[in-house]
Parts: C-alpha cells; sequence; structure tokens
C-alpha cells in the first residue's frame, strides 16, 4: 500500500447540540432535539455491539451532526424532518457497524498495517486545517471528547483502512466489457435519443427608452456590417454584447431547441453550422445569433455515449460488488442492535 491509498476523513464538529442549537427555520424551536430523540431510544446510551465494539449514541451524534442543517433545508415541517433524521439515524448505525466489520477484515491479513508515519501526517494536516496549526486547541478538542491522543490516532487509523478497503473493493469492479456496452446500448436506446440543439453564440443590444424598431435595428446592423466585413463574431459580443455572457465572446454553450424561446428557436434553427443570423427585433432588444456547431434529433451514435455507458455500468458493478461483500461481512459476525 502506498500513502496515496489511504485518506484521512475530515474532523467532525467538536459539540453535536450546539450545532443542532444553532439552526435557524420555521420549526427549529419546535422539533424535538435529534439528541433527545436518541437518548430516549437508547436509554443505556448503546446503539449496538459489533463483535467487541461498542457503538454509542454519541458516536451517531458525531456522524449525523453536520448533516442536520441540510436535512432541515430539506424538509417543509417538523414531522418530514423527524422522519428524514429517523432515516439518517438508521443508515448511520448501519454504516458504523459497517464500518467496523470492514476494519476487521482488514486485519484478517496479519501483514496488514497503517504506517506510523501515514497517521503522523493525518494529525499533523488535522491540527494545521482544523486547529489553525494550534496544537493546544487541538488538545481541547481531545479532551471535550474524552478521549486521548492515542485514541485520536486509532480513530485517524480505521478512516484509513475503511477508505482504502471501500476503495479496492470499487477497483474489484472497474472494468466492463465492450460486449456489455454494446449490449446495454441496444437495450436503452431510447435513453440516447437528443433533441436538435446548437452551439449558441449570441450579441445582444438592448433597447433604450428612446429606441424604435428602427433605431435599434440601424444599431443592430451596425454590428452586422463589421461582421459581415470579417470581424470574429466573439470579440463583437465581448464589445458590443449588454447580456450576461459577453465577456465569454455570447458563449452560451448547447441549447436545445425546447431550452428556448419559439421566436428564438425558429430563428436560430434555420442555421447551419458556422452560420449568423439576420438582427431579430424584439420587444427588449434585437438579437444575432451565431451556431457555432449543431447536433440534429436523433439517437446518439454508440461511440459518443460509450464512456457514459461505461461508467455508469462500472458503479452500478461497484455498487453491488460492495453490497454483495458487506453482505458477506454482516452474515459471518456478531451484531446486536439495541
Amino acid at each position: 500500500m502506498s500513502p496515496r491509498d489511504f485518506g484521512a476523513r475530515p474532523l467532525l464538529p467538536l459539540l453535536f447540540a450546539s450545532l443542532f442549537a444553532a439552526l435557524t427555520g420555521a420549526f427549529a424551536q419546535t422539533a424535538k432535539p435529534p439528541q433527545d430523540n436518541l437518548n430516549m431510544r437508547y436509554a443505556n446510551g448503546i446503539a449496538a455491539i459489533v463483535e467487541d465494539r461498542i457503538i454509542t449514541i454519541d458516536d451517531i451524534r458525531r456522524e449525523i451532526g453536520p448533516l442536520i442543517a441540510e436535512v432541515q433545508r430539506q424538509s417543509r415541517n417538523e414531522k418530514e424532518f423527524n422522519e428524514k433524521l429517523e432515516a439518517l439515524q438508521e443508515d448511520t448505525i448501519q454504516m458504523l457497524i459497517d464500518r467496523v466489520l470492514i476494519i476487521k477484515d482488514f486485519y484478517k491479513d496479519e501483514k496488514r498495517r497503517v504506517p506510523d508515519s501515514y497517521i503522523d501526517n493525518a494529525v499533523a494536516e488535522t491540527i494545521i486545517t482544523q486547529f489553525d496549526g494550534d496544537r493546544s486547541k487541538f488538545l481541547a478538542y481531545l479532551r471535550s471528547r474524552g478521549i486521548s491522543q492515542k485514541d485520536y490516532r486509532k480513530e485517524q487509523e480505521e478512516d484509513m483502512i475503511y477508505g482504502y478497503m471501500r476503495q479496492q473493493q470499487s477497483k474489484s469492479a472497474s472494468t466492463v466489457s465492450p460486449v456489455r456496452i454494446e449490449e446495454f446500448y441496444r437495450e436503452n436506446k431510447d435513453r440516447f435519443y437528443q433533441e436538435d440543439s446548437v452551439h449558441l453564440r449570441l450579441i445582444q443590444i438592448n433597447r433604450t427608452a428612446d429606441d424604435t424598431d428602427q433605431t435599434l435595428k440601424a444599431r443592430a446592423d451596425e454590428v452586422l456590417a463589421q461582421l459581415a466585413a470579417g470581424a470574429d463574431f466573439g470579440e463583437m459580443a465581448r464589445k458590443y454584447s449588454q447580456d450576461t455572457r459577453k465577456g465569454k465572446g455570447g458563449d452560451w454553450g448547447w441549447q436545445r431547441r425546447s431550452d428556448l424561446r419559439k421566436e428564438f428557436s425558429d430563428v436560430i434553427f434555420t442555421l447551419q453550422k458556422g452560420q449568423r443570423s439576420e438582427a431579430l427585433i424584439m420587444p427588449e432588444g434585437g438579437f444575432i445569433f451565431f451556431v457555432e456547431d449543431r447536433k440534429h434529433a436523433g439517437v446518439l451514435p454508440l461511440d459518443e455515449v460509450r464512456p457514459d455507458i461505461e461508467r455508469a455500468l462500472v458503479q452500478q458493478a461497484s455498487r453491488q460488488a460492495t453490497e454483495r461483500w458487506l453482505e458477506k461481512l454482516r452474515r459471518n459476525a456478531y451484531v446486536k442492535h439495541f
């Protein structure tokens, strides 16, 4: 194993309770604090026993603490918040159980170990990035959690092992045969249908209070005359356009027909690659379009979507392989839920 095989997990917040108390929102004052929920559910402070390891409610709080604000943002009311929080707690408990089993699996090979230098580097990086290089703040954090430096080093070691083992498991499913890719393409061609689309550049000339259609067209015609004389469209957009993409040479990237106003699409989709339009005069201003490239409606060819299919199949195979691996570890382990 090399140093890049291991990666330390970001440090978790010091106090879950203070984080929750700081949350704002319509139901923040009325929702039952998560720590109370956990205390009632696990009166003895223990959520599960895995082999010889105990998973406590404090372990769960440290894991879900950073996620609470996002859960609240996604919840429309207190009831939905509590339901999401309950599901998060369940997922977290299972993750912590699997974590113990994965670390145990690592140590089945007695020759495996994490070099002390890796742990030293992880601790040093934590002190720099999380505590501004102040070791006294780091030690205060350990005291607030009631753990020693040795305990913390053990956590760092296990973080590295957990990440390494998950990574190795993902690598085991990192190849997909060309035959499988072609089969997926044939069976799912409807997924690869594309609309008419263009890579669009645009020059927008805003209408002033004094502009009539004629004066606005005259201003646009001045730009068109320079384009006809050979001026670069992107440079002209930077100089004359009054839209938010002028700094990018009026580049609006790929646009589908359905993404555009009908007045625009009726003009744009008459153009071929490398063509520009005359000025389209609208109530809000004048618009000159340039089609950098064009894709016609139809099913994308296999060669164009092959990387996307391969990536999706690798991810699917990795999830399936990881779940089979975890199920095997769970079957062969002692786990007690409370």
